[in-house]
């Protein structure tokens, strides 16, 4: 299997241990003389077989983000690097956005408001980011349809 398929796997057990999460909470009380729609032993079991079966997918993928490096880097660095850029990104574009606003005057004696920062110059830096992020984002994602879970 490789590492991608696993991450679809991982995905999709996350939902569906939603899903009996939910379907669990409403079959665990009915009215007195009343059936449960679905048999809340059946819906915990399939949960504690799902849990265990992403707890084994999760130590997996882990173990082989850890051990699979491509150019002096492992999945596990180069995922950190890409989930770091994504914060980066995002509070650059924030003071970006709010350095950007401009506050019109009706009068000359209303209080005039200045930029503190060089925006072009910072989204600048933004586009650079969001370059690299998109590299290392598809390293990541390669990596992840060539790599054999370990």
């Amino acid at each position: 299997m490789k590492l991608a398929e696993a991450l679809q796997e991982r995905a999709d057990l996350n939902i569906s241990i939603e899903q009996l999460r939910s379907r669990l909470l409403n079959n665990v009380i009915v009215q007195e003389n009343e059936k449960p729609a679905e048999n809340p032993q059946v819906l915990l079991k399939e949960l504690d077989s799902s849990i265990s079966r992403l707890e084994e997918l999760m130590r997996r993928i882990n173990h082989t983000n850890c051990v699979t490096i491509s150019e002096e880097k492992s999945i596990t660095e180069l995922i950190a690097a890409r989930d770091a850029l994504k914060v980066k990104i995002a509070v650059y574009k924030d003071i970006v956005s709010n350095a950007s606003q401009t506050a019109k005057r009706a009068r000359m004696t209303e209080i005039k408001i200045l930029s503190t920062v060089d925006v072009g110059k910072l989204q600048k830096k933004i586009d650079k980011m969001a370059k690299e992020f998109r590299v290392t984002d598809n390293k990541i994602q390669a990596l992840n349809w060539l790599t054999e879970l370990i």
